[in-house]
């Protein structure tokens, strides 16, 4: 019998043949359906074949940059030296500098394990109990737009995804509005309206002369700002500033708000975390709230209890009626659908055990106090460190005028930089130093650094 001119056998070689031959044996036309780079040859036995490489339908994809405040991490992680501090993550550590489980997380956990609870998906709107809490939390339970039903709450994934989802929803149904930013803010909120196509402009907010809150610029920005915009304002320890205003400035800004027909938009991600408790840290929203106003409110749980990793948080609308609120939270929950379904239900079971538990909850509260307390002894050494180092008169007290886990420095990228490359002292390139990475024993080395880049670095 004579043999076959060559013969095709079920290997990786001749899977590759197959899915070439059409090119390979083909005329003139067929030849050209690939676009190639180029031609590789292989040798598979007797038969000798011309490969064609495929131009990737990604050539056009640039690469992104890295993150300005997770990239701090990696840089972090990547040096050897052992005097390094990672001040650029809004993480919590111990005065060990680790990371931190809340004792009545654990607690929490245990118990949803002894329940034995399963993992069925939840509603889109989320974990009713929780939803019920965090709310409670927020407005205070006996608010009574609570009790007449005239807010609309989601449980999303945590602040940043509380925030996008609002986007989207100010975008679908507000398209001329525009958002007003502080200048400067969190690094993730113009990405988040830029994601959404939402537009935004800044107010001014970070006054360098004196290291403090340009009041005057603040109000006059929002005061110029066309009638209807969104005021994204931090409810408490402004992140990167750790400047807020007083009780009366949060009057003056409820007014100007109130009389151009502004919607205030809160960003509340250190309730209980910024002074330890959690109707100080509220009372900002529950301001403009008693007035009648209607408010977005988006919520974390990362730093009051910890819970970075499990994305718990919930958007929060305050409306004028039951009914609108009804409906505002049946578009929310339509927007949410696409984007990612429904929120995860472990981090919602931890904030639902913590807060219906009167002794699980107690035990939260003096949990917060101790992380709060130890950021302002952290920061109370920080500043005395500073004063009796340097000699030159500078005053360092808006150090201590700040609030949170943030402090700005008034370091300027020149001298950020110093820090790092001089120092190894990681931190992001505005001047922000996290004092939740700042244990009491680093505080002088950190001090001689900030003095070093102060005054050496122009």
């Amino acid at each position: 019998m004579a043999s076959a001119p060559f013969a095709v056998s079920s290997s990786p070689a001749a899977s590759a043949l197959a899915a070439r031959s059409k090119v390979l044996r083909g005329g003139r036309s067929e030849a050209r359906t690939g676009c190639r780079l180029g031609i590789t040859r292989k040798n598979f036995g007797r038969v000798m074949m011309a490969l064609a490489v495929d131009v990737s339908r990604f050539e056009g994809v640039p690469m992104a940059p890295p993150d300005p405040i997770l990239g701090v991490s990696e840089a972090f992680k990547a040096d050897q030296n052992d005097l390094k501090l990672n001040l650029g993550v809004g993480a919590y550590r111990t005065e060990e500098l680790q990371p931190y489980v809340l004792n009545v997380v654990k607690k929490a956990e245990t118990l949803m394990l002894e329940k034995g609870e399963n993992k069925e998906y939840l509603p889109i709107e989320g974990l009713a109990a929780f939803n019920k809490a965090t709310a409670e939390l927020l407005f205070g339970a006996d608010n009574p737009v609570l009790k007449q039903g005239r807010v609309a709450t989601l449980q999303s994934l945590s602040g940043t995804g509380s925030l996008r989802l609002a986007a989207a929803f100010i975008q679908r149904y507000f398209p001329e509005a525009k958002v007003l930013i502080s200048s400067p803010t969190w690094g993730n909120h113009k990405n988040i309206f830029n994601d959404a196509k939402v537009p935004w402009s800044e107010y001014r907010y970070y006054d360098p002369k004196t290291v403090g809150l340009d009041f005057e610029g603040m109000i006059a920005d929002i005061q110029a700002a066309p009638d209807g915009s969104f005021v994204l304002l931090h409810g408490c320890a402004h992140n990167p500033t750790g400047i807020d205003p007083t009780l009366e400035q949060w009057e003056k800004i409820a007014d100007v708000i109130q009389e151009k027909k502004h919607m205030p938009f809160f960003d509340v991600a250190y309730q209980g975390f910024a002074s330890g408790s959690l109707d100080e840290d509220a009372s900002s929203v529950r301001l403009f709230v008693q007035r009648g106003l209607e408010v977005f409110v988006a919520q974390s749980y990362s730093k009051n209890l910890g819970l970075y990793a499990e994305r718990i948080g919930a958007i929060n609308v305050v409306c004028s009626t039951p009914e609108v609120a009804n409906r505002v939270k049946s578009q929310l929950k339509r927007l949410a659908r696409p984007m990612y379904s429904n929120p995860p239900i472990h981090g919602a079971r931890i904030v639902a055990n913590v807060v219906g538990d009167p002794t699980m909850f107690g035990e939260w509260k003096q949990e917060m106090e101790e992380m709060a307390g130890r950021i302002k002894n952290v920061r109370q050494k920080l500043y005395d460190s500073l004063s009796a180092k340097d000699d030159s008169g500078k005053d360092w007290s808006f150090i201590l005028r700040q609030i949170g886990m943030f402090s700005y420095t008034g370091l300027n990228k020149t001298q950020s930089d110093n820090m790092t490359d001089k120092w190894h002292i990681y931190m992001t390139k505005d001047g922000r130093i996290s004092l939740a990475g700042l244990s009491l024993a680093k505080c002088e080395y950190l001090a001689d650094a900030i003095i070093d880049s102060f005054h050496n670095v122009s």
